[in-house]
């Protein structure tokens, strides 16, 4: 039986990592895993919450906004992710604790201290795949969704610092994935990363 392993999925927005996912749910399934699909914010109390916020824009103080997303995560943790991997099921989030690292850094906070409090208090993954696209061609794909950009997030300023804290990482367990290219490009990126994963 394979071990079961988390992986996670991060990046600026519009870089592309949800449309990823089906792909790397699709390859541990061929290696024979049991794969559970997963993301952040969820659909719990917290992450509605966090979701409201993200579409009006209004923001709570920087500590108190840290703060939904780290209950958000605690249960998704208990009630999902932990329960998965103790069943011997492999686990794919679409963002996970270091989203929160450059996001919430981006707005001030010190992200090294997210980090070193998210690493002590969650499973760290086996593998966080970073995609990684300027703010620039993130925002312009969210665009060509049709969708309106997220006043709370989505803005090109911001999102220059929530890329450059995403650059600053260097955690044994991320690769960074170039995503600027298409689809099918990206796709073949993620081949050595995963192969190597599954083949531990």
């Amino acid at each position: 039986m394979s071990r079961a392993v988390l992986i996670a999925l991060e990046g600026v927005d519009g870089c592309g990592k949800s449309t990823q996912v089906p792909h790397v749910v699709e390859a541990l399934r061929a290696a024979g895993h049991d794969v559970l699909a997963t993301r952040e914010p969820t659909d719990g109390e917290w992450g509605r919450k966090i979701r409201v916020m993200a579409q009006t824009g209004d923001l709570p103080p920087a500590e108190e906004e840290l703060r939904w997303f780290m209950e958000d995560r605690q249960e998704h943790v208990q009630e999902v992710i932990g329960p998965a991997l103790s069943a011997g099921r492999s686990v794919v989030t679409d963002r996970y604790y270091l989203s929160t690292v450059a996001y919430q850094g981006a707005r001030g906070l010190d992200w090294r201290e997210i980090l070193r409090e998210s690493e002590s208090r969650f499973p760290r993954p086996d593998l966080a795949l970073v995609f990684e696209v300027s703010a620039e061609l993130g925002l312009a794909r969210v665009r060509k969704r049709a969708t309106t950009p997220e006043p709370a997030f989505e803005r090109q300023d911001y999102l220059v610092r929530v890329a450059e804290i995403f650059a600053a990482l260097d955690c044994d367990y991320v690769t960074k994935i170039a995503a600027a290219g298409d689809e099918t490009a990206v796709r073949r990126a993620l081949v050595r990363p995963l192969s190597a994963l599954i083949a531990d």
